[in-house]
C-alpha cells in the first residue's frame, strides 16, 4: 500500500464510482455506454430493419408476431479512460512547516483518484509536469499499474517553472479516446523574465496567462473530453495572513535568480486580495461559459470531502452505486 492512499477513506468511498458526463470510447467493457450500438449485455431498442443491418440482430419473435422485420440494438458498456495531471512547478512546493504543501495534497487527491478508476476497471493515467514532462504514465488497468502511479507520485518533488499551457498541449496530442481528464495545479503563473525591479511584470501578464489556461481547457472540453480543474491553494495564498515586515521570495526564479520583496504585507494586503479574487472570478467564470468544470480546494479542506463532491456533484450525476 502507497502511504498517499488513506485506506479507511477509499473504504466508506468504495461504493461510489466515477462517471463521465461524456460517452466514453475504450475496448473493454466497463460501467460507460458508448456512442456505437451491437451485440452487447444491454437491450437499448428495436428499429425497423433495413438494407445493410446484421441479420443476426433480427428479432425472429417480433417477426412471427407482427410479421415485420425488426432489428435489436443494444448498447455497449465500455471504460472510461483517466488521465491525471499534476503540476509539479516550484509553486506547487508552498505549504508552512507544520502543514501539507500543495503538491502533498494533490498527491493524494491523484493517487484516490487513480484508485477509484481502477477500481471500477477503468484504465488510469498520469501527467507530471512543470516546465516540462517529468514524466508520462499512459492510461492502464490492475493493481500492479496502480504501483507504478503512486511510485510515480511518491518520487516527484516540486520545482522549475509553470509552464501548464504547455502540459495542456501535450495531453490533447496523447488524448485520443473521449475520457475525463483531471488537473490538479493552483494555476499561478511564474513571472516573466523583464528588466526593471525585482518582481516586475507587465500589467496585463497574469490576464493574459489566464485567457491562454482557460483557452486550452475549453479547447480539451470541445474535443469532448469530460475535464475537472482542481485549483489547490494554500490559505496563506488566499487571505495573506501575515504580519509585519515579511520577505517574499519567489520560488520560479528566473534566468536572473531568485527574486525578493521586502514589505508590510498590511500594506499590500487588499490589492492582493482584489487581484487574485479577479484572477479567480475571471477562471471560474471563463471554464463555466466552456463547460468545463471547476474547484477551488485550499488545503486545510479534508481530501475526503473533495472526493465525495466529485463523485456526487449534483451538476454531474456521477454517483452510480
Amino acid at each position: 500500500m502507497s502511504t498517499l492512499l488513506d485506506l479507511p477513506v477509499l473504504l466508506r468511498l468504495q461504493n461510489l464510482q466515477l462517471l463521465s458526463r461524456v460517452i466514453a470510447e475504450g475496448a473493454l467493457a466497463g460501467l460507460h455506454r458508448a456512442a456505437h450500438h451491437g451485440s452487447s449485455v444491454e437491450f437499448a431498442e428495436h428499429k425497423e430493419y433495413a438494407p445493410g443491418d446484421d441479420l443476426r440482430h433480427i428479432d425472429w419473435r417480433a417477426y412471427g408476431r407482427i410479421d415485420k422485420y425488426y432489428v435489436k440494438r443494444f448498447e455497449e458498456q465500455t471504460e472510461l479512460r483517466g488521465y491525471l495531471l499534476v503540476d509539479v512547478s516550484g509553486s506547487m512546493g508552498y505549504g508552512r512547516q507544520d502543514q501539507i504543501t500543495k503538491l502533498d495534497y494533490a498527491k493524494l487527491l491523484a493517487a484516490s483518484l487513480a484508485y477509484l478508476l481502477l477500481r471500477q476497471s477503468d484504465p488510469a493515467g498520469l501527467l507530471l509536469h512543470s516546465a516540462e514532462v517529468k514524466n508520462y504514465i499512459p492510461p492502464r488497468g490492475g493493481g500492479a499499474h496502480l504501483g507504478d502511479l503512486c511510485q510515480a507520485l511518491e518520487g516527484t518533488k516540486a520545482g522549475g517553472a509553470t509552464a501548464l499551457a504547455d502540459g495542456l498541449s501535450f495531453l490533447s496530442e496523447v488524448v485520443r479516446r473521449r475520457g475525463v481528464v483531471v488537473i490538479l495545479s493552483d494555476l499561478l503563473p511564474s513571472p516573466p523574465e523583464v528588466s526593471g525591479l525585482p518582481g516586475e511584470v507587465p500589467i496585463d501578464y497574469v490576464s493574459q496567462y489566464g485567457a491562454l489556461l482557460r483557452a486550452r481547457l475549453c479547447g480539451l472540453r470541445a474535443q469532448k473530453h469530460d475535464v475537472i480543474v482542481l485549483q489547490v491553494l494554500d490559505a496563506d495564498e488566499l487571505e495573506l495572513p501575515f504580519t509585519g515586515l515579511t520577505w517574499f521570495e519567489d520560488v520560479e526564479p528566473g534566468p536572473s535568480g531568485l527574486s525578493r520583496l521586502f514589505v508590510d504585507p498590511a500594506d499590500v494586503r487588499a490589492a492582493y486580495q482584489r487581484e487574485l479574487q479577479g484572477f479567480l472570478s475571471e477562471m471560474r467564470r471563463g471554464l463555466r461559459e466552456g463547460d468545463v468544470e471547476y474547484h477551488l480546494v485550499p488545503t486545510s479542506r479534508s481530501p475526503e470531502s473533495v472526493l465525495l463532491d466529485l463523485l456526487r456533484g449534483p451538476l454531474r450525476g456521477r454517483v452510480r452505486r
